[in-house]
Formats: C-alpha cells, structure tokens, sequence
C-alpha cells in the first residue's frame, strides 16, 4: 500500500470512529448484541491474579474455597504456589524473601518462627485496616512485631485440651472438673469403675508433651512474665513454681496409676479408638485428632467432648491453643491493594462461612462473630466458651522461640517413673539451651 492510499485509509477509518463516538455520546448503543460481548472482555481485562504460597502439608480446601468465592465476588484470582514443609520448605522461604522473589501472599506459621522472618522488612503491616477489627488479639499477639500487625489467621485454631468419654461421665455421674484435684478425683472413679482414666500413647513420644504444654495457659495466668523471662534466661521451668507445675501434674497420673498399664506400646491411633469406643474416659492431646476420629468413628463424634487442662484453683480455668498459621502480604509485591481486597475477604462473614463449609474446624476460629456450622464437632462447640469469655492464652511457643528437641522423650520419662517432675524440669532447661545459643538470644 503507498503512502497517499495508506493516509486516504486512515482517513475514512477516523470518520467512521467519529461517527461511532458521536452515537454512543447521544446515547445510541450501535453494538447490539456484541456490545455485552465487549463489557465483558473488557472486565476479563481488569482481571487481577495474586499468588499465594503455601507448604505442601497443609489442608487447603477452606482456603482454595475463599479463594474461589473471591475470584466471582471481586474479580481476583488466586494462583497457589506450593513449596516443601519442614526445614526445606523454611529455607525456600527466606531465600525468596532475601532474593525479593516472593509470592504476593504467602501462608506461614504465626507465632516465634514468623516473628524471626524480620516482618517489618518483608511484609505489609495491616494494624490500621478496619478489617483486622474482625481478628481476635490473642492471634494479633502471635503476628505482632513492636506493636505492628502483619497477618490474618489462615484458618482455624487447635485446643491443647483434655478429650473426654461424655458417656462415661454421664454413666458415673462425673462434671467438667475445674480443678486439677477435681480431674484427680475423677480419674480416681472412673478406675474404680474399670475403665482407663488417661490414656497414654507413647509409643507416639509427641503425644506425651501435652499435659506440660497444655497447662501453659495456667502458666501464663499466675506468672505472666514467664515467656519473655524464659527466653532470655531470667526464668527456668526448674526454678519457677508456676512452670515446674507443668511437669509435676503429669508425675501426679503416673504416681496415681491412672495411666494404661500399656503407655509405652499405645500409638495415637490405638488411644483414640479407646476414647471413640468408650475404654477410657480422658486422652490430653491436640483436638486435630478430631478429624481423624471423625474418619474412623463418625457415629461416635457426639460422645467426645473436650475441657481445658485444669489448674489448681477454679478461678484460673482456660484453654491452651495453637494458633493456625498466618497470610501475609509481600511488601514488594506490585499488587499490595489486590491483597489486601483478598485478605479483607478472607475474614469477613463471607468469607469466614465459605471456609467452614469446605472444612470442619478443629477448634473455633480467631475471628470475632462466627457462628460455627450445626455439624461443627461437639467437642469444639465446647471449646467456645473458651474463647467468649476471653479464657484462652497460646502455647509457649507462640510467645518464645526456644523449644527443646528432646521434650517428648523427657516427658516420656517423667511420665513412665524413669525421673521425677523436678529432674524432667531441669533436663529441659539444659535442653533448651542449644537452641537458644543457636538463635542469638541475648542472656544465654
């Protein structure tokens, strides 16, 4: 085409757009049909993705589900990027922090392990968006650097508690003990009537920690600087009555035999057959294993109920959880508003109920107002009291970042006679002690 035919094209080609502006500013619409066709495109243009990164050992399916109800309510889509757990998949998250090559969101632990990500470099800090009004402060806590927030709870928590046979109890008449004597003087009963007062399953030595860690909540409320204290070496487990606690109810069951005679054989799998099943009344554990009691002995879900590990006055009575990991947004990322669209969502009514219908909770959500579904698990329903009345602290760990290694095989032994409370105690400070050096903490 020459020059004069090319400029003469050109020509008709912005008479005739004139003509098409000139209709649609009086109002014509000139397209018909294809002019919806082109509304439509032209949304799908607007259309913004956000990546989200997330460890390949967590349940997805409540998040893929708000994912999905934000993607037809705002238009936002979410590309999940799934990386390892563990140590390997921590290390793949600080090098793409280090390398600014991190996702748009990303789903973490809450708690000392993100607080060592240094957040206020990395992430965008949420503490004047109105929509973290909806989130609990006891989770702000575990995702707060000097006063700034930095996440939203990626799920729902998990109670340190004491599973309980509600057959049982009702069959010997039994109440919610407040106290730990009132727990002792149930187990004393519920032995006299041939069952098992507490199952122990240490063949599995993970499960043995929880009457030492479940009891933090109390630890929490009589010595309200422990954790900081701890992490600094200005406080042992040995040395603080409060903490020593801990260790000595668990030698308390040992002493009483109120223990199955077959702990150190028990698998978690054979204790909570015992529990469905109604052989024992009590298994102190985390109440995730409510979903694998649910698979295994779904007729049965409503006999489990589930109380705080007592302390020993009934005016201290709260619940011990672990808190779900937390979303954050990169503070690099070039969609931060997107992001913040997303995660407003994610903790709005709406959101919050697309989350639980794709997902039973193991424990009540961080979020203020919910209403958990009619089939939500009995023993988490009576976990929400809890919550309510604000009688909830998170685990040490959410507070401290020094946690031994070798606890589950101390707790083993305090538990089966092989050492006392108070020598359990002290090989845990000895055993937290590497760790801290490792971490830099400053006292150690």
């Amino acid at each position: 085409m020459t020059f004069r035919r090319r400029a003469t094209w050109l020509s008709l080609t912005l008479a005739l757009l004139l003509i098409v502006l000139s209709a649609c500013g009086k109002g014509g619409n000139i397209a018909g049909s294809s002019g919806n066709k082109s509304a439509k495109e032209a949304a799908d243009t607007e259309k913004t993705t956000l990546t989200l990164l997330i460890d390949n050992q967590t349940a997805i399916d409540g998040i893929q589900a708000v994912a999905d109800e934000i993607k037809r309510e705002l238009n936002i889509e979410t590309k999940i990027e799934l990386r390892p757990g563990g140590t390997e998949g921590d290390n793949v998250v600080k090098t793409r922090l280090a390398t600014s090559d991190m996702a748009d969101l990303m789903f973490y632990n809450s708690g000392s392990l993100f607080k060592a990500l240094n957040p206020q470099e990395y992430f965008v800090d949420l503490t004047n968006e109105p929509f973290m009004d909806h989130v609990l402060d006891s989770f702000k806590d575990t995702v707060s650097v000097d006063g700034k927030v930095y996440g939203i709870p990626g799920g729902s928590t998990v109670g340190g508690a004491w599973l309980y046979n509600k057959k049982i109890y009702s069959e010997l008449g039994l109440s919610v003990p407040k106290t730990w004597d009132e727990l002792l003087a149930n187990n004393d009963k519920i032995k006299e009537a041939g069952y098992t007062p507490v199952i122990g399953s240490f063949s599995d030595s993970w499960t043995s920690q929880l009457v030492v860690l479940a009891d933090y909540y109390n630890v929490h409320s009589l010595a309200p600087n422990f954790a900081e204290d701890y992490t600094y070496n200005k406080a042992k487990y040995a040395t603080t009555p409060e903490a020593l606690r801990s260790f000595e109810k668990l030698q308390s069951l040992r002493d009483k035999k109120h223990f199955n005679d077959d702990a150190t054989a028990t698998k978690l799998e054979d204790a909570l057959a015992m529990l469905a099943e109604g052989k024992a009344a009590h298994y102190p554990i985390l109440t995730l294993v409510l979903t694998n009691i649910n698979a295994n002995y779904p007729e049965m879900m409503d006999d489990i109920g589930a109380f705080a590990q007592p302390s020993d006055t009934a005016d201290v009575n709260g619940l011990t959880i672990w808190m779900p990991g937390g979303i954050y947004a990169n503070k690099e990322g070039s969609k931060i508003d997107a992001a913040k669209k997303w995660m407003e969502f994610f903790v709005s009514p709406e959101g919050v109920k697309a989350y639980l219908t794709a997902m039973k909770p193991e424990g009540p959500m961080p979020i203020k107002g919910v209403e958990l579904p009619d089939d939500t698990y009995s023993a988490v329903k009576e976990m929400l009291p809890y919550f309510e009345s604000g009688k909830t602290a998170p685990a040490l760990e959410f507070y401290s970042p020094i946690k031994g290694p070798s606890l589950e095989q101390i707790t083993v032994e305090v538990a089966t006679g092989i050492s006392s409370a108070a020598e359990g105690a002290a090989k845990y400070d000895s055993d937290v002690e590497k760790q801290a050096l490792q971490l830099g903490l400053e006292g150690w």
